[in-house]
Protein backbone atom coordinates (compact mmCIF):
# COMPACT_ATOMS: atom_id res chain seq x y z
CA UNK A 1 0.00 0.00 0.00
CA UNK A 2 0.98 3.21 -0.90
CA UNK A 3 1.65 6.04 2.24
CA UNK A 4 -1.47 7.56 2.97
CA UNK A 5 -1.80 11.48 3.58
CA UNK A 6 -3.94 12.46 6.73
CA UNK A 7 -5.15 15.70 7.46
CA UNK A 8 -5.51 16.08 11.47
CA UNK A 9 -7.61 19.27 12.73
CA UNK A 10 -7.90 19.67 16.59
CA UNK A 11 -7.67 22.67 18.35
CA UNK A 12 -6.03 20.38 21.33
CA UNK A 13 -1.85 21.15 21.28
CA UNK A 14 -1.53 17.71 23.56
CA UNK A 15 -4.22 15.48 21.63
CA UNK A 16 -3.05 16.55 17.93
CA UNK A 17 0.52 15.96 18.56
CA UNK A 18 -0.30 12.23 20.62
CA UNK A 19 -2.75 11.65 17.38
CA UNK A 20 0.29 12.89 14.77
CA UNK A 21 2.57 10.44 16.87
CA UNK A 22 0.06 7.26 16.81
CA UNK A 23 -0.94 7.66 12.71
CA UNK A 24 2.88 8.45 11.86
CA UNK A 25 4.17 5.26 13.71
CA UNK A 26 1.72 3.52 11.71
CA UNK A 27 3.35 4.22 8.85
CA UNK A 28 1.12 7.61 7.75
CA UNK A 29 1.89 10.68 6.39
CA UNK A 30 0.15 13.52 9.18
CA UNK A 31 -0.53 17.05 8.54
CA UNK A 32 -1.39 18.37 12.01
CA UNK A 33 -3.25 21.94 12.11
CA UNK A 34 -5.20 23.09 14.34
CA UNK A 35 -8.16 24.85 13.08
CA UNK A 36 -10.90 23.61 10.27
CA UNK A 37 -10.40 26.57 8.35
CA UNK A 38 -6.59 25.65 7.48
CA UNK A 39 -7.53 22.03 7.15
CA UNK A 40 -9.94 22.88 4.40
CA UNK A 41 -6.97 24.99 2.79
CA UNK A 42 -4.75 21.78 3.30
CA UNK A 43 -7.13 19.68 1.59
CA UNK A 44 -7.63 21.84 -1.35
CA UNK A 45 -4.56 22.32 -2.18
CA UNK A 46 -3.04 18.66 -1.11
CA UNK A 47 -5.68 16.32 -1.68
CA UNK A 48 -5.55 14.14 1.20
CA UNK A 49 -7.07 10.49 1.55
CA UNK A 50 -8.24 11.16 4.41
CA UNK A 51 -9.27 14.51 7.10
CA UNK A 52 -9.44 13.22 10.88
CA UNK A 53 -11.15 16.03 12.79
CA UNK A 54 -12.27 17.23 16.58
CA UNK A 55 -16.11 18.23 16.51
CA UNK A 56 -16.14 21.16 18.64
CA UNK A 57 -13.12 23.72 17.93
CA UNK A 58 -13.30 27.36 17.83
CA UNK A 59 -14.26 29.31 14.72
CA UNK A 60 -14.86 26.34 11.94
CA UNK A 61 -16.30 23.75 13.66
CA UNK A 62 -15.56 19.59 12.91
CA UNK A 63 -19.41 19.69 11.10
CA UNK A 64 -18.69 23.22 8.93
CA UNK A 65 -15.15 21.62 8.04
CA UNK A 66 -16.75 18.42 6.95
CA UNK A 67 -19.69 19.60 4.90
CA UNK A 68 -16.98 22.41 2.97
CA UNK A 69 -15.15 19.20 2.25
CA UNK A 70 -17.79 17.64 1.13
CA UNK A 71 -18.63 21.07 -1.76
CA UNK A 72 -15.16 20.39 -2.48
CA UNK A 73 -14.67 16.70 -2.90
CA UNK A 74 -17.99 14.50 -2.03
CA UNK A 75 -15.94 11.23 -1.51
CA UNK A 76 -12.74 12.68 0.73
CA UNK A 77 -14.00 10.59 3.92
CA UNK A 78 -13.81 12.48 6.78
CA UNK A 79 -13.65 10.77 10.51
CA UNK A 80 -14.58 13.09 13.76
CA UNK A 81 -13.73 13.09 17.05
CA UNK A 82 -15.87 13.91 20.04
CA UNK A 83 -16.26 13.64 23.38
CA UNK A 84 -18.69 10.92 25.14
CA UNK A 85 -21.12 13.93 25.66
CA UNK A 86 -21.63 15.00 22.00
CA UNK A 87 -21.98 11.36 20.74
CA UNK A 88 -25.90 12.11 19.85
CA UNK A 89 -24.56 14.74 17.50
CA UNK A 90 -21.83 12.72 16.47
CA UNK A 91 -24.07 9.93 15.37
CA UNK A 92 -26.33 12.56 13.38
CA UNK A 93 -23.06 13.37 11.60
CA UNK A 94 -22.96 9.84 9.96
CA UNK A 95 -26.43 9.88 9.21
CA UNK A 96 -25.43 13.17 7.05
CA UNK A 97 -22.56 11.34 5.56
CA UNK A 98 -19.43 11.32 7.92
CA UNK A 99 -17.34 8.14 7.36
CA UNK A 100 -17.29 7.88 11.25
CA UNK A 101 -16.40 8.98 14.90
CA UNK A 102 -14.29 8.35 17.57
CA UNK A 103 -15.17 9.42 21.17
CA UNK A 104 -12.24 10.51 23.33
CA UNK A 105 -10.26 9.44 25.28
CA UNK A 106 -10.31 7.41 22.06
CA UNK A 107 -8.63 3.85 21.37
CA UNK A 108 -5.35 3.25 19.37
CA UNK A 109 -6.82 0.05 17.96
CA UNK A 110 -10.39 1.24 17.29
CA UNK A 111 -8.72 4.08 15.47
CA UNK A 112 -6.39 2.29 13.35
CA UNK A 113 -8.88 0.12 12.40
CA UNK A 114 -11.34 3.24 11.58
CA UNK A 115 -8.80 4.88 9.18
CA UNK A 116 -7.44 1.93 7.76
CA UNK A 117 -11.35 0.52 6.73
CA UNK A 118 -11.55 4.30 5.50
CA UNK A 119 -8.68 3.85 3.39
CA UNK A 120 -9.99 0.66 2.18
CA UNK A 121 -13.34 1.30 1.14
CA UNK A 122 -12.58 4.59 -0.94
CA UNK A 123 -9.66 3.22 -2.59
CA UNK A 124 -7.70 6.10 -1.22
CA UNK A 125 -4.01 5.46 -0.81
CA UNK A 126 -3.76 2.19 -2.18
CA UNK A 127 -4.09 0.31 -5.46
CA UNK A 128 -7.52 -1.59 -6.38
CA UNK A 129 -8.71 -4.25 -8.06
CA UNK A 130 -11.13 -4.10 -11.48
CA UNK A 131 -14.86 -3.92 -10.45
CA UNK A 132 -17.49 -7.25 -10.86
CA UNK A 133 -20.54 -6.94 -12.45
CA UNK A 134 -22.70 -6.23 -9.38
CA UNK A 135 -20.63 -3.98 -7.52
CA UNK A 136 -16.80 -2.92 -6.36
CA UNK A 137 -14.13 -5.47 -5.52
CA UNK A 138 -11.94 -3.18 -3.99
CA UNK A 139 -9.65 -5.19 -1.16
CA UNK A 140 -11.39 -5.21 2.19
CA UNK A 141 -8.93 -4.23 5.09
CA UNK A 142 -6.62 -7.19 7.23
CA UNK A 143 -8.63 -5.99 10.56
CA UNK A 144 -11.93 -7.19 9.27
CA UNK A 145 -10.49 -10.29 7.53
CA UNK A 146 -10.34 -11.31 3.42
CA UNK A 147 -13.63 -12.35 3.29
CA UNK A 148 -15.77 -9.28 2.26
CA UNK A 149 -13.85 -8.26 0.04
CA UNK A 150 -15.22 -6.00 -2.62
CA UNK A 151 -17.88 -4.91 -0.31
CA UNK A 152 -17.48 -1.31 -0.43
CA UNK A 153 -19.78 0.42 2.29
CA UNK A 154 -19.97 2.62 5.22
CA UNK A 155 -23.90 2.27 5.85
CA UNK A 156 -24.88 0.96 9.17
CA UNK A 157 -27.78 -1.26 7.51
CA UNK A 158 -24.94 -2.98 5.18
CA UNK A 159 -23.10 -3.31 8.24
CA UNK A 160 -25.56 -5.19 10.09
CA UNK A 161 -26.13 -7.51 7.08
CA UNK A 162 -22.67 -7.76 7.03
CA UNK A 163 -22.41 -8.91 10.59
CA UNK A 164 -25.34 -11.17 10.31
CA UNK A 165 -24.00 -12.87 7.12
CA UNK A 166 -20.53 -13.64 8.98
CA UNK A 167 -22.40 -14.88 11.55
CA UNK A 168 -24.66 -17.26 9.37
CA UNK A 169 -21.19 -18.42 6.99
CA UNK A 170 -20.05 -20.49 10.23
CA UNK A 171 -22.58 -22.78 10.07
CA UNK A 172 -23.91 -24.73 7.91
CA UNK A 173 -27.19 -23.67 7.46
CA UNK A 174 -28.67 -22.82 4.02
CA UNK A 175 -29.18 -19.03 3.35
CA UNK A 176 -31.36 -17.03 1.15
CA UNK A 177 -30.59 -13.61 -0.08
CA UNK A 178 -33.36 -11.43 -1.44
CA UNK A 179 -32.71 -7.88 -3.21
CA UNK A 180 -33.28 -6.64 -5.99
CA UNK A 181 -31.47 -6.93 -9.46
CA UNK A 182 -28.27 -5.22 -9.49
CA UNK A 183 -27.24 -4.79 -5.90
CA UNK A 184 -24.32 -7.71 -5.14
CA UNK A 185 -26.42 -10.99 -4.27
CA UNK A 186 -23.64 -13.06 -5.89
CA UNK A 187 -21.20 -11.10 -4.31
CA UNK A 188 -22.26 -11.31 -0.63
CA UNK A 189 -22.71 -15.14 -1.34
CA UNK A 190 -19.17 -15.02 -2.43
CA UNK A 191 -18.18 -13.39 0.80
CA UNK A 192 -19.89 -16.16 2.71
CA UNK A 193 -18.72 -18.82 1.03
CA UNK A 194 -14.99 -17.41 1.86
CA UNK A 195 -16.13 -16.73 5.34
CA UNK A 196 -17.16 -20.39 5.50
CA UNK A 197 -15.24 -23.70 6.40
CA UNK A 198 -15.64 -24.71 2.87
CA UNK A 199 -13.86 -21.16 1.74
CA UNK A 200 -11.07 -23.96 0.48
CA UNK A 201 -13.45 -25.84 -1.95
CA UNK A 202 -15.63 -24.60 -5.59
CA UNK A 203 -18.35 -21.52 -5.74
CA UNK A 204 -19.81 -22.55 -8.15
CA UNK A 205 -22.86 -19.52 -9.26
CA UNK A 206 -25.77 -20.85 -11.85
CA UNK A 207 -28.70 -18.54 -13.11
CA UNK A 208 -31.90 -20.56 -12.96
CA UNK A 209 -33.80 -17.90 -15.02
CA UNK A 210 -30.93 -17.71 -17.61
CA UNK A 211 -31.35 -21.46 -18.59
CA UNK A 212 -33.67 -23.32 -20.31
CA UNK A 213 -35.87 -25.94 -18.35
CA UNK A 214 -34.66 -28.34 -20.65
CA UNK A 215 -30.80 -27.69 -19.75
CA UNK A 216 -31.12 -26.90 -16.19
CA UNK A 217 -31.83 -30.17 -14.77
CA UNK A 218 -28.60 -31.61 -16.75
CA UNK A 219 -26.82 -28.58 -16.16
CA UNK A 220 -27.67 -28.98 -12.24
CA UNK A 221 -27.72 -32.55 -11.86
CA UNK A 222 -25.76 -34.04 -15.14
CA UNK A 223 -26.21 -36.48 -17.67
CA UNK A 224 -25.11 -39.85 -19.21
CA UNK A 225 -24.35 -40.21 -22.41
CA UNK A 226 -27.23 -41.08 -25.15
CA UNK A 227 -29.69 -39.58 -22.26
CA UNK A 228 -30.95 -37.19 -24.83
CA UNK A 229 -30.15 -35.83 -28.28
CA UNK A 230 -27.04 -34.34 -28.16
CA UNK A 231 -25.88 -35.82 -24.76
CA UNK A 232 -22.71 -37.47 -26.48
CA UNK A 233 -20.85 -37.70 -23.47
CA UNK A 234 -21.01 -38.03 -19.33
CA UNK A 235 -21.75 -35.04 -17.52
CA UNK A 236 -21.28 -34.41 -14.08
CA UNK A 237 -23.34 -31.40 -13.70
CA UNK A 238 -22.63 -28.62 -11.04
CA UNK A 239 -23.50 -30.45 -7.87
CA UNK A 240 -20.92 -32.48 -8.32
CA UNK A 241 -18.17 -30.06 -9.47
CA UNK A 242 -19.27 -28.30 -5.94
CA UNK A 243 -18.79 -30.57 -4.01
CA UNK A 244 -16.95 -30.26 -0.30
CA UNK A 245 -17.87 -26.26 -1.21
CA UNK A 246 -20.50 -23.88 -2.10
CA UNK A 247 -23.53 -24.13 -4.96
CA UNK A 248 -24.91 -20.32 -5.92
CA UNK A 249 -28.33 -20.66 -7.08
CA UNK A 250 -29.32 -17.43 -8.26
CA UNK A 251 -32.64 -16.25 -9.52
CA UNK A 252 -34.13 -19.54 -7.80
CA UNK A 253 -37.41 -17.92 -7.92
CA UNK A 254 -37.72 -18.70 -11.67
CA UNK A 255 -37.15 -22.37 -11.43
CA UNK A 256 -39.87 -24.30 -12.98
CA UNK A 257 -42.20 -26.51 -10.54
CA UNK A 258 -40.74 -30.24 -11.97
CA UNK A 259 -37.51 -29.16 -11.19
CA UNK A 260 -38.51 -27.75 -7.63
CA UNK A 261 -39.10 -31.14 -6.61
CA UNK A 262 -35.93 -32.62 -7.88
CA UNK A 263 -33.79 -30.11 -6.14
CA UNK A 264 -35.64 -30.14 -3.02
CA UNK A 265 -35.05 -34.62 -2.91
CA UNK A 266 -31.17 -33.32 -3.64
CA UNK A 267 -30.95 -30.98 -0.39
CA UNK A 268 -32.95 -33.64 1.59
CA UNK A 269 -30.97 -36.91 0.58
CA UNK A 270 -27.88 -35.07 -0.33
CA UNK A 271 -27.77 -37.40 -3.68
CA UNK A 272 -27.58 -36.63 -7.33
CA UNK A 273 -29.51 -38.78 -10.54
CA UNK A 274 -28.25 -37.62 -13.58
CA UNK A 275 -30.49 -37.24 -16.05
CA UNK A 276 -30.49 -40.62 -17.69
CA UNK A 277 -28.81 -42.31 -15.05
CA UNK A 278 -30.04 -45.22 -12.86
CA UNK A 279 -27.82 -44.80 -9.73
CA UNK A 280 -27.39 -42.14 -7.20
CA UNK A 281 -24.00 -40.23 -5.82
CA UNK A 282 -23.33 -38.66 -2.79
CA UNK A 283 -22.68 -34.93 -2.46
CA UNK A 284 -21.45 -32.81 0.06
CA UNK A 285 -22.95 -29.28 -1.12
CA UNK A 286 -23.54 -25.84 0.76
CA UNK A 287 -26.82 -24.04 -1.18
CA UNK A 288 -26.93 -20.61 -1.15
CA UNK A 289 -29.76 -19.11 -2.81
CA UNK A 290 -30.94 -15.55 -4.43
CA UNK A 291 -33.94 -13.84 -6.05
CA UNK A 292 -35.22 -10.61 -7.01
CA UNK A 293 -38.95 -12.21 -6.32
CA UNK A 294 -40.93 -12.08 -3.63
CA UNK A 295 -40.99 -15.78 -2.51
CA UNK A 296 -43.47 -15.62 -0.61
CA UNK A 297 -46.13 -14.65 -2.76
CA UNK A 298 -45.10 -17.42 -5.19
CA UNK A 299 -45.52 -20.18 -2.67
CA UNK A 300 -48.78 -18.26 -2.19
CA UNK A 301 -50.07 -18.51 -5.89
CA UNK A 302 -48.70 -21.99 -5.79
CA UNK A 303 -45.76 -21.58 -8.45
CA UNK A 304 -42.73 -22.17 -5.98
CA UNK A 305 -42.79 -24.73 -3.36
CA UNK A 306 -43.23 -24.01 0.34
CA UNK A 307 -41.40 -27.33 1.16
CA UNK A 308 -38.89 -26.23 -1.25
CA UNK A 309 -38.45 -22.29 0.26
CA UNK A 310 -38.23 -23.40 3.77
CA UNK A 311 -35.62 -25.69 3.06
CA UNK A 312 -33.74 -22.95 0.95
CA UNK A 313 -34.64 -20.24 4.02
CA UNK A 314 -32.90 -21.17 6.80
CA UNK A 315 -31.34 -18.22 7.27
CA UNK A 316 -32.39 -15.11 5.36
CA UNK A 317 -30.66 -12.17 4.29
CA UNK A 318 -32.04 -8.93 2.95
CA UNK A 319 -29.91 -6.65 0.77
CA UNK A 320 -31.10 -3.16 0.58
CA UNK A 321 -31.19 -1.04 -2.78
CA UNK A 322 -28.83 1.49 -3.55
CA UNK A 323 -31.40 4.35 -2.96
CA UNK A 324 -31.89 3.36 0.82
CA UNK A 325 -27.72 3.55 1.57
CA UNK A 326 -27.16 6.49 -0.13
CA UNK A 327 -24.19 7.66 1.77
CA UNK A 328 -22.03 4.60 -0.41
CA UNK A 329 -22.87 6.36 -3.70
CA UNK A 330 -20.03 8.86 -3.44
CA UNK A 331 -17.92 4.99 -2.16
CA UNK A 332 -18.61 3.58 -5.05
CA UNK A 333 -18.91 6.01 -7.51
CA UNK A 334 -15.30 6.98 -6.90
CA UNK A 335 -13.91 3.36 -6.90
CA UNK A 336 -15.73 3.03 -9.89
CA UNK A 337 -13.96 6.22 -11.67
CA UNK A 338 -10.13 4.58 -10.48
CA UNK A 339 -10.57 1.54 -11.96
CA UNK A 340 -12.31 2.25 -15.01
CA UNK A 341 -10.00 4.80 -15.24
CA UNK A 342 -6.86 2.47 -15.08
CA UNK A 343 -8.60 -0.60 -17.21
CA UNK A 344 -9.40 2.72 -19.97
CA UNK A 345 -5.93 4.39 -19.60
CA UNK A 346 -8.26 7.57 -18.83
CA UNK A 347 -7.31 10.06 -15.86
CA UNK A 348 -10.28 11.61 -13.88
CA UNK A 349 -9.67 12.68 -10.25
CA UNK A 350 -13.36 13.05 -9.26
CA UNK A 351 -16.76 13.96 -9.71
CA UNK A 352 -17.96 17.73 -9.39
CA UNK A 353 -19.77 18.85 -6.39
CA UNK A 354 -22.84 19.34 -9.22
CA UNK A 355 -22.10 15.66 -10.94
CA UNK A 356 -22.14 14.24 -7.46
CA UNK A 357 -25.39 15.77 -5.98
CA UNK A 358 -26.93 14.45 -9.48
CA UNK A 359 -25.69 10.74 -8.70
CA UNK A 360 -27.06 11.34 -4.74
CA UNK A 361 -30.51 12.35 -5.85
CA UNK A 362 -30.78 9.47 -8.70
CA UNK A 363 -33.35 6.91 -7.68
CA UNK A 364 -31.33 3.95 -9.28
CA UNK A 365 -33.77 1.23 -10.25
CA UNK A 366 -30.53 -0.79 -11.49
CA UNK A 367 -28.91 -0.32 -8.27
CA UNK A 368 -25.22 -0.34 -7.89
CA UNK A 369 -25.03 -2.13 -11.39
CA UNK A 370 -26.34 0.94 -13.16
CA UNK A 371 -23.85 2.90 -11.38
CA UNK A 372 -21.27 1.03 -12.67
CA UNK A 373 -22.43 1.65 -16.42
CA UNK A 374 -23.38 5.73 -15.67
CA UNK A 375 -19.66 6.37 -14.30
CA UNK A 376 -18.44 4.51 -17.32
CA UNK A 377 -20.69 6.36 -20.20
CA UNK A 378 -19.68 9.33 -18.22
CA UNK A 379 -15.72 8.95 -18.19
CA UNK A 380 -15.84 7.90 -21.63
CA UNK A 381 -17.44 11.21 -22.86
CA UNK A 382 -15.16 12.83 -20.63
CA UNK A 383 -12.63 15.23 -22.27
CA UNK A 384 -11.72 16.91 -18.10
CA UNK A 385 -10.33 15.67 -15.05
CA UNK A 386 -13.40 16.23 -13.39
CA UNK A 387 -16.31 14.68 -14.42
CA UNK A 388 -19.28 17.49 -15.37
CA UNK A 389 -22.81 17.31 -14.29
CA UNK A 390 -24.37 17.23 -17.44
CA UNK A 391 -22.29 14.15 -18.59
CA UNK A 392 -23.48 12.24 -15.71
CA UNK A 393 -26.95 13.67 -16.60
CA UNK A 394 -26.63 12.29 -20.27
CA UNK A 395 -24.90 8.87 -18.94
CA UNK A 396 -28.71 8.41 -16.66
CA UNK A 397 -30.67 9.43 -19.53
CA UNK A 398 -28.96 6.94 -21.73
CA UNK A 399 -29.68 4.01 -18.70
CA UNK A 400 -33.69 5.02 -19.35
CA UNK A 401 -35.29 2.11 -20.79
CA UNK A 402 -38.53 2.67 -23.17
CA UNK A 403 -39.36 -0.62 -23.78
CA UNK A 404 -40.33 -2.80 -20.61
CA UNK A 405 -38.47 -5.75 -19.42
CA UNK A 406 -39.30 -9.47 -20.26
CA UNK A 407 -40.85 -10.21 -16.91
CA UNK A 408 -43.25 -7.23 -17.42
CA UNK A 409 -44.18 -7.81 -20.39
CA UNK A 410 -45.03 -11.15 -19.57
CA UNK A 411 -47.03 -10.08 -16.75
CA UNK A 412 -48.95 -7.58 -19.00
CA UNK A 413 -49.83 -10.23 -22.01
CA UNK A 414 -50.99 -12.62 -19.65
CA UNK A 415 -53.33 -9.81 -17.52
CA UNK A 416 -54.99 -9.04 -21.12
CA UNK A 417 -55.10 -12.93 -22.01
CA UNK A 418 -57.08 -13.82 -18.91
CA UNK A 419 -59.47 -10.10 -19.23
CA UNK A 420 -59.92 -11.60 -23.04
CA UNK A 421 -61.09 -15.01 -22.07
CA UNK A 422 -63.18 -13.89 -19.36
CA UNK A 423 -65.05 -11.38 -21.42
CA UNK A 424 -66.23 -14.55 -23.87
CA UNK A 425 -66.68 -16.91 -21.27
CA UNK A 426 -69.06 -14.02 -19.55
CA UNK A 427 -67.28 -14.24 -16.03
CA UNK A 428 -68.02 -18.07 -15.90
CA UNK A 429 -64.39 -19.08 -14.70
CA UNK A 430 -65.28 -23.28 -15.49
CA UNK A 431 -65.89 -21.99 -19.13
CA UNK A 432 -62.76 -19.65 -18.59
CA UNK A 433 -60.21 -22.28 -17.83
CA UNK A 434 -61.71 -24.65 -20.13
CA UNK A 435 -60.79 -22.04 -23.17
CA UNK A 436 -57.18 -21.52 -21.33
CA UNK A 437 -57.38 -25.04 -21.34
CA UNK A 438 -56.12 -24.85 -17.54
CA UNK A 439 -57.56 -27.14 -14.55
CA UNK A 440 -60.64 -24.31 -12.66
CA UNK A 441 -58.04 -24.08 -9.35
CA UNK A 442 -55.00 -23.08 -11.37
CA UNK A 443 -57.20 -20.53 -13.44
CA UNK A 444 -58.57 -18.76 -10.39
CA UNK A 445 -54.65 -18.94 -8.99
CA UNK A 446 -54.02 -16.52 -11.80
CA UNK A 447 -57.18 -14.56 -11.93
CA UNK A 448 -55.96 -13.93 -8.16
CA UNK A 449 -52.51 -13.14 -9.22
CA UNK A 450 -53.77 -10.49 -11.35
CA UNK A 451 -56.30 -9.19 -8.84
CA UNK A 452 -59.31 -9.84 -11.72
CA UNK A 453 -62.92 -10.24 -10.12
CA UNK A 454 -64.90 -12.81 -12.69
CA UNK A 455 -68.18 -11.47 -11.32
CA UNK A 456 -67.11 -7.95 -13.05
CA UNK A 457 -67.33 -9.80 -16.43
CA UNK A 458 -70.79 -10.97 -16.58
CA UNK A 459 -73.45 -9.55 -18.67
CA UNK A 460 -75.65 -7.12 -16.70
CA UNK A 461 -79.11 -8.11 -15.80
Amino acid sequence: MSEAHIVLADDDPELLRLLSIRLIGSGYRVSPVESGEKALSLVARERPDLVITDLRMGGMDGMALFEAIRNQDPALPVIILTAHATVPDAVEAVHRGVFGYLTKPYDSKILLAQVERALAVTGRGQESAAPGAEGATARAPKSDGEWRAGLITRSQRMESLLSQARLAAESEAAIFIQGESGTGKELLAQAIHRASRRRDGAFIAVNCGAIPENLLESELFGHVKGAFTGATRDHEGLFVAADGGTLFLDEVGDMPLSLQVKLLRVLQEREVRPVGATQTRRVNVRVLSATHRNLEQRVAEGTFRDDLYYRLNVVKLEVPPLRERREDIPLLAMHFLRTLGEHYGRRASSFAPDAMQVLLASSWPGNVRQLYNVVERSLALSTTDIIPDHLVQAALQGEARDVPSFDEARRGFERDYLVQVLKMANGNVSHAARLAKRNRTEFYKLLQKHELEPNSFKPAD
